[in-house]
């Protein structure tokens, strides 16, 4: 299985035909794997490569001035610098795995960041502006996602703009430090899960123990970033709403060779997209027939989340 490659810049300058070839490319990319790799983005080159050696100084503070950037409070939306071993995502599935092994800063809904109030570090310098500059451009891209995926099954564009006009979204930056312990049994950067929400858009680097996606015939496939590009995948409220018609994938990061070890420090860009929090998801009607009935009940865009969030975290009071 490979994963597919759509350039969608053609949807923003083209005319009617070419909107509409975008979409049936981005379609077919989704019914085969919910995986997908696009150029032709818009997010300048400088701003992704700003935001990432932001990310990367960062990371390099000793942990006491990471720690003053500490989330404290997990009973809604994490926010701010997450700890080593502090995320459990294989908890979401019901995995009874170690913690996985990276950590991260968090900014939810930074693009209305007043909204979010948290305590963004002094250094390195301009780290909140890089960071919210990031979020802008992603968050545009996040919302022509939608009207591309619009037409892609079979919708009016702007669909999805009800659902959009205030699209929740967090900006996640995900360290995976060089492991010069062994790991536990079972232990890995990230363990398998789905995501919860939306569209995710991920910029990866190519360092060693990286992206895989499970295919259809139980196989871990490599997703390899591919220059230029960003990686795309569906969350569950994507699945939810089109009725298993777009999968959201199970996916995980696993654990660079043990003879890399000093060489395989990894650090990813995620920027996770999801309707208003105040959103119904309930079945598409293009994703419905008599034999094909809706598989699942509606619920809120946020109860959904927030419940995944409860699992994830081990210090959250819902873990």
């Amino acid at each position: 299985m490979r994963i597919p490659v759509v350039d969608i810049a053609p949807f923003h300058a083209g005319g009617v035909r070419a909107r509409l070839e975008v979409a049936r490319q981005w379609r077919d990319a989704l019914n085969a794997v919910g995986f997908v790799n696009i150029a032709g983005h818009g997010i300048a080159g400088d701003v992704i490569d700003d935001t990432y050696s932001a990310a990367r100084a960062f990371f390099d503070l000793p942990s006491r001035d990471k720690m003053i950037a500490r989330l404290s409070d997990l009973r809604g939306r994490v926010r701010g610098y997450i700890p080593p071993l502090t995320e459990n995502v294989g908890k979401s599935m019901g995995a009874d795995v170690p913690a996985d092994i990276c950590e991260s800063f968090v900014v939810p809904n930074p693009v209305h960041d007043d909204e979010w109030p948290m305590a963004w570090p002094d250094t390195p310098p301009g780290f909140r502006e890089t960071a919210i500059r990031y979020a802008a451009s992603a968050y545009a891209l996040g919302r022509t996602l939608m009207r591309i995926s619009a037409l892609a099954l079979e919708l009016p564009e702007n669909f999805f703009d009800p659902h959009y006009a205030r699209m929740a979204h967090t900006l996640r930056l995900v360290e995976y430090p060089d492991q010069r312990d062994e790991p536990l049994p079972g232990q890995l950067r990230s363990a398998p899960h789905t995501d919860f929400g939306g569209f995710t858009i991920l910029r990866q680097d190519d360092a060693p123990g990286g992206l895989q996606v499970l295919a259809p015939d139980g196989a871990w496939v490599d997703v390899p970033p591919l220059p230029g590009t960003l990686t795309i995948n569906t969350g569950d409220l994507i699945q939810r709403w089109t009725n298993d018609r777009w999968r959201s994938n199970i996916h995980r990061v696993i654990n660079p060779p043990r003879a890399l070890t000093g060489c395989s420090r990894r650090l990813s860009i995620v920027f996770f997209t999801s309707p208003d929090d105040a959103s119904e998801i309930a079945c598409l009607p293009s994703c419905a027939t008599a034999d094909n009935p809706a598989k699942y009940p509606p619920v809120s865009a946020e109860a959904h989340i927030l419940a995944k969030i409860g699992q994830t975290y081990t210090d959250h009071p819902a873990a």
